[in-house]
């Protein structure tokens, strides 16, 4: 099982990179939409840069509960620690 820290880590480094913001910028009380500076097109983008790191498939409803960077990890992480257990 990964362990948290590196799975926060490398969402930070791809949502960096791929919406070119600061890594700074990504806190876990930041809001995702704000500070990636997000609309409808990029939200594909980000199902398709997480599906292609993390290998699983992401619902759109996934993200309705989805705020802050906090709650993008843990839904990342729970998801990633489900598949592992499968």
């Amino acid at each position: 099982m990964k362990q948290n820290e590196e799975i926060i880590e490398k969402i930070n480094h791809f949502l960096s990179e791929e919406f070119e913001v600061e890594k700074e910028k990504i806190t876990p009380e930041g809001n995702v939409k704000e500070v990636l500076e997000l609309d409808s097109l990029d939200y594909i983008d980000l199902v398709v840069v997480i599906e292609n790191n993390f290998s699983f498939k992401v619902k759109p409803e996934d993200f309705a509960g989805i705020t802050t960077f906090s709650d993008f990890y843990n839904y990342v992480i729970s998801r990633v620690n489900a598949k592992e257990l499968a």
